[in-house]
This record gives C-alpha cells, sequence and structure tokens, in this order.
C-alpha cells in the first residue's frame, strides 16, 4: 500500500474525505477541516491531535515561529507529518 493510501486510511477515521484524493488536495482538505476546527469546535481539534499523538509542544513552537501560513495550516502540516511517521514506523517493524 502507498503512502497516501495509507494516509486516507488513517485520516478517513477522523475525517471524512475520499478515498481517491491526492496528496495536494489532501493537505488543502486537512487545513479546511483544521481552519474550521479552530473556529468552531477546539475541543473536537484537541481530541484529534491528542489521538493522533502530535507533540504538543512542538505545534506549540511551530505555530508562534512559523510564518507566512495561518495557524490550520501549521496544524495540518503538523497531524499529517505525524501521521506519515506513524506509517512509517509501521512498515519498518511490520517488515519479516
Amino acid at each position: 500500500m502507498n503512502t497516501i493510501n495509507s494516509l486516507v486510511k488513517i485520516i478517513s477515521k477522523d475525517f471524512d474525505i475520499p478515498n481517491e484524493i491526492n496528496e495536494n488536495q489532501l493537505r488543502e482538505a486537512m487545513i479546511d477541516a483544521f481552519a474550521y476546527l479552530v473556529d468552531n469546535d477546539f475541543p473536537k481539534l484537541i481530541q484529534i491531535l491528542y489521538k493522533a499523538d502530535v507533540d504538543q509542544y512542538k505545534l506549540k513552537e511551530l505555530l508562534e515561529t512559523t510564518e507566512g501560513k495561518s495557524s490550520a495550516e501549521v496544524i495540518a502540516d503538523a497531524y499529517i507529518a505525524r501521521q506519515k511517521a506513524k506509517i512509517e514506523t509501521w512498515a519498518k517493524y511490520s517488515k519479516p
């Protein structure tokens, strides 16, 4: 299974996203979703980030220091990066 399919499989547990999507479309969908959560459902945002095991201290630092990106973009990028790291770890340890 390639990375984008694995990402979609993981992310679709928390978000309603189509199965046929490329990585740029996925990023845009995540930015939109996180923008909505920041404005309308902060507790759910925290729950999703906690469940995904996004490092809160690293994310706080990124939000404070990243210029030229919205908070939703920073959060989406951190979330996607964490999910990719999980996929890499699973692939590394699942090979016989």
